[in-house]
């Protein structure tokens, strides 16, 4: 007699295994603890083999029928139902590594072991935000050019238009990635040409040639109510005018005071680079030394969150946006850079070669070297601690004749 709802929901376990039978080789197994397991028996080549279809009520006595008229039909086509259920979840177990999101931690951990951190983070947190919600679970070789638009549109619809092309960007890098490596056949982000509106890149946010507004930003950095870590950060960059992200890794051991030089290597370049730290530059590591001074990690600017970590890359930028200051239009933490460097030549007069060694700028020489970290360190010397005092008059509101070169 076929199984009921009712028969399976009264059966009650025994010491032994219970088996309780439906039709068509269909039967309910009701093992000692309790469980009630579905099973199919068939015949194939001969042998007598078992299938299992899950547990009651998880699967209904309805979906376990199905189940069972599925496995009877491969095998009226002469297809063991086990050998094919051990296929598919081979497939699937490939497609799970073939997927778009699991090759792009792959290239992501062989490619982006030689970039500096910040970079690895930005690019992995891309994908992970706007790429594989949509296409992590896809088999990467299956990823077609509508499928990348789609996710591009999306970006593209919350106006930030430079994002949608870094992704496209990471996108085509991965899948090629997975063509090199034999899991895809084509790249079709190249049949995306001109699918996004083009845009153009700019410079890092910087004031123009414009002293009162510099004078004014200083000035509000003075007033910046944040925590002293980022204050002092705030107000030693334009001081140093160095990369954010190298400020924001400065270590005390890189420190040195009776010199007056902070050395570390840049990121960009894996070369060793000297900052002649200024009086005022000098005076605001005394201010944050009884803070992160002793603290085990070793950090000048520790992190929010924890003192073994640097501050967040992100908090220069966070904490200009406090004060009111568009990071977009007005200043970013990166655009100190281009600011020192006009005013320095346009205003102080000092020689570009000068200031591109300072930036740590590769500088071709009469001897063919790129760069030399000592090189010019004593006029590098001076022009911080004027730079320094500049701005300092600036900050003030006093009258500086411009000295052009």
């Amino acid at each position: 007699m076929p199984l009921t709802d009712t028969t399976i929901r009264n059966a009650k376990p025994g010491a032994k295994s219970i088996k309780l039978f439906d039709e068509r080789g269909l039967y309910l197994e009701i093992t000692p603890p309790g469980g009630k397991l579905w099973r199919l028996k068939y015949s194939f080549g001969g042998k007598e083999k078992r299938l299992s279809f899950g547990a009651y009520p998880d699967v209904s006595l309805k979906a376990a029928r199905e189940k069972r008229d599925d496995a009877r039909r491969m095998l009226a086509d002469g297809i063991d139902p086990s050998e094919a259920r051990k296929a598919a979840k081979a497939r699937a177990l490939q497609m799970a590594e073939d997927s778009f999101e699991a090759i792009a931690m792959e290239w992501a951990k062989r490619h982006l072991a030689a970039r500096s951190e910040s970079h690895r983070t930005r690019v992995i947190r891309r994908l992970e935000r706007e790429v594989f919600p949509f296409l992590g679970k896809k088999p990467i070789a299956s990823i077609t050019a509508p499928d990348i638009l789609a996710v591009l549109r999306k970006i593209e619809t919350r106006g930030v238009l430079d994002t949608a092309h870094r992704t496209q960007q990471a996108i085509g890098t991965v899948i090629r990635y997975a063509v090199a490596t034999g899991r895809a056949e084509t790249d079709p982000t190249a049949a995306l040409r001109g699918a996004l509106p083009a845009y153009k890149s700019g410079h890092m946010a910087a004031p123009a040639d414009d002293p009162a507004a510099i004078g004014a930003i200083l000035r509000a950095f003075d007033a910046f109510k944040g925590g002293l870590v980022v204050s002092v950060a705030v107000r030693m960059l334009p001081l140093l005018f160095c990369r954010p992200g190298e400020l924001r890794t400065m270590r005390w051991e890189q420190i040195d005071t009776e010199a007056a030089q902070w050395r570390y290597t840049v990121t960009k370049t894996h070369t060793e680079h000297i900052v002649p730290l200024s009086r005022q530059a000098l005076a605001l590591l005394d201010e944050i030394r009884p803070l992160t001074g002793h603290m085990p990690g070793g950090w000048v600017f520790i992190g929010g969150r924890s003192p073994m970590r640097a501050m967040s890359e992100n908090a220069i930028n966070a904490a200009y946006r406090r004060m009111g200051i568009d990071t977009r239009q007005e200043l970013t933490g990166h655009g100190w850079r281009a600011v020192a460097r006009t005013f320095l030549h346009e205003r102080l007069g000092y020689e570009p070669a000068v200031i591109e060694h300072q930036l740590a700028h590769a500088v071709p020489d009469a001897l063919g070297t790129s760069y030399n970290r000592t090189k010019f360190l004593d006029k590098r010397k001076a022009m911080m601690q004027e730079w320094a005092d500049y701005l300092d008059k600036l900050k003030i509101g006093a009258e500086v004749i411009p000295l052009r070169a």
